[in-house]
């Protein structure tokens, strides 16, 4: 089974293509049925072959396609490479990515751009799944980039909107940043190793000076900074919700912002080398953990709110891989998919309930009218907040247990970014679910709990994100942990640690409490008192302002960045392309004018001058051979 891995991203390619060339042609009932039958044939496959790796002694399979680049010494075959982690991924990409499809038929049912929506998701799994599939860099760079694309594609997916063309192309101009830093740090491995085929790289990983491993371990990391949208390459993210919500959810949960984590663990011998490196992965992730924590307490937005969440817990990741937790990081990725793809397609029933709007300061009662969404938007929460036993618990806090290890500072700043977290998820549940409804008396109208297609994802992601943290359970409750065993041929694992039992209990009793005050904290101020948000105009605190408008950091940025870039763009112009470069074509241009003006000159139409001119240049030729 192993060797039809060829088929796994065959299948949404051939469900692009289909939709791309026929889509307007067909019903979108069968447009739909294409693109998500597509995806579930490439996640049935996937099972198969996870349980075939599972239980298999060898753990690491390498599929030759075909031979790619063949050029003198640079010899690039193109391999897909099937071990645990890479299995993993095609689950979490596959399944989550049907989920999100069956969705998308009754999300998109009235969108005139239904079979080209389609037609886009499925390029986006193909290109992802190839990302992760990849046995050398430059593969793992074109998915990259296809994915960089396709969220292009889907973002600006309503072009006609000004604001959301922005969007899409802020989100394209900020990742290719980041991707030229990874560009820089594949080309660097080639020099330094001769090969960008992960086995040989990494074979000769320690022969190789430190310092070299850590020009190469951060020029990686600043790819991973873009696509995973680290603090300062982060903003294109939040600014991302302009594309359908169900995007959001494959952008935010299965696919994109994982890249950047996948690609840091795939490579994790560097950051083990490198303390410098690892340390910067660890302080950048923890700082942005808490920035994009803190915008999110004031975002009314229901969309934005989950935004800033999903930049948090990406920080929290790379956390985790900062202080050498890999298989944790992985395992917060798997429990992150799972209810961070519930909270977007939560919020999406939710939008879809209210005819559009996003607005959590204009909801109100929704837990009475579309009780599904609700139960299922309330057990993400409660996941993404840390409490047992749901799945978030277990992750998050291995992270942090190791963190703890490390530095206990670190693990200081991560717990409360962990609270903040708490409570804005909580304070959008309150807002959105409880008290009066604040809406139109239209919408109040409108108000329906969303279509079976809508709503069966949401089950099913509910469930996984109460019972996924079964997959790493804690070490010291002496039951098997299924993530860090099943990644120990990829990943470095870390030596047993040494903290007492003891120690390790304080640490989740801490987080457990810490979490369970923040959530009650949050019902006192606004289901006991029933603050409200402050209205758009109204006066706010010093603090509260600087908050709510991110910290003015694109507004930083186009003072810093964008104006004197436009101010030199336009210098360049004048000076460069207008005086320099049109001033030589002209100059040639008036040269060639003036000769030909003189020439033209001699043209008389007098036959006899033609003859004694012809006579002088005959003389001059024959002297001129005889003087030579």
């Amino acid at each position: 089974m192993i060797k039809l891995i060829g088929l796994v991203p065959l299948f949404p390619l051939l469900g692009f293509l289909i939709n791309g060339f026929f889509g307007k042609k067909m019903s979108k009932s069968l447009s739909g049925i294409i693109a998500s039958v597509s995806i579930l044939a490439s996640f049935i496959l996937s099972v198969l072959i996870f349980v075939e790796l599972s239980g298999s002694t060898e753990k690491s399979h390498i599929v030759n396609l075909f031979s790619w680049i063949n050029s003198g010494s640079l010899i690039i075959p193109f391999e897909l490479l099937v071990d645990p982690l890479s299995s993993l991924f095609l689950l979490i990409i596959t399944g989550i990515g049907f989920l999100i499809h069956v969705y998308s038929v009754g999300y998109m049912h009235d969108d005139e751009g239904f079979s080209r929506f389609f037609t886009y998701l499925n390029l986006f799994i193909f290109f992802m799944l190839l990302l992760v599939l990849g046995n050398n860099y430059l593969i793992m760079f074109v998915g990259w980039e296809g994915v960089g694309l396709c969220s292009y594609l889907l973002i600006g997916f309503w072009f006609k909107n000004t604001a959301y063309n922005n969007a899409a192309r802020k989100a394209f101009v900020m990742n290719r940043i980041g991707d030229l830093g990874f560009l820089l740090g594949i080309i660097l491995v080639y020099v330094t190793f001769g090969s960008i085929s992960y086995n040989e790289v990494f074979e000769k990983a320690g022969t190789v000076p430190t310092s070299t491993i850590t020009c190469i371990a951060l020029l990686l990391f600043v790819g991973a900074m873009g696509k995973s949208a680290q603090l300062p390459l982060y903003t294109w993210l939040p600014d991302a919700m302009a594309g359908p919500t169900p995007v959001s959810a494959l952008i935010h949960a299965a696919t994109m912002v994982t890249a950047g984590i996948y690609m840091i663990v795939r490579s994790n011998i560097f950051y083990s080398i490198s303390e410098v490196a690892s340390e910067t992965v660890a302080i950048v992730g923890v700082i942005t953990a808490l920035f994009a924590a803190t915008i999110g307490l004031f975002q009314n937005d229901i969309k934005k709110i989950l935004a800033y969440s999903t930049v948090s817990q990406l920080g929290l990741m790379f956390l985790g891989l900062g202080v050498g937790a890999y298989s944790s990081s992985v395992f917060h990725v798997t429990t992150h998919a799972f209810f961070k793809a519930l909270l977007f397609l939560g919020a999406g029933s939710v939008i879809h309930a209210m005819g559009g709007e996003q607005d959590i300061r204009k909801m109100g009662g929704l837990s009475g009218k579309i009780k599904i969404t609700f139960i299922t938007m309330l057990l993400g929460t409660i996941a993404i907040s840390g409490l047992p036993p749901f799945s978030g618990f277990f992750s998050k806090d291995e992270i942090l247990a190791h963190t703890y290890e490390h530095s206990p500072i670190l693990w200081i700043v991560g717990q409360v970014a962990s609270m903040l977290t708490a409570f804005y998820m909580f304070r959008l549940i309150f807002l959105t679910f409880f008290g009066k409804f604040r809406g139109t008396h239209e919408q109040e109208h409108h108000l329906h709990e969303s279509p079976p297609s809508m709503t069966f994802p949401l089950i099913v992601l509910a469930i996984l994100s109460v019972f996924g943290g079964l997959l790493g359970l804690p070490e010291f409750w002496h039951m098997p942990n299924w993530m860090a065993d099943n990644l120990e041929t990829v990943i470095l694992r870390k030596s047993p640690s040494t903290m007492p039992h003891e120690k390790e209990w304080m640490l989740m009793g801490i987080a457990v409490l810490s979490a369970i005050a923040t959530i009650y904290f949050a019902y006192i101020v606004y289901r006991q008192k029933k603050t409200l948000p402050l209205k758009e105009g109204d006066k706010m605190p010093g603090f509260q302002k600087l908050v709510y408008n991110k910290f003015y950091v694109d507004e930083l940025y186009d003072a810093v960045i964008r104006k004197p870039l436009d101010v030199l763009s336009v210098a360049f112009h004048k000076f460069f392309d207008i005086q320099i470069i049109d001033g030589i074509v002209n100059g040639v241009g008036s040269a060639v004018k003036g000769i030909g003006s003189g020439v033209r000159l001699i043209q008389t139409g007098n036959i006899g001058f033609y003859i004694i001119s012809m006579v002088i240049g005959i003389v001059f030729i024959v002297l001129v051979t005889f003087l030579i």
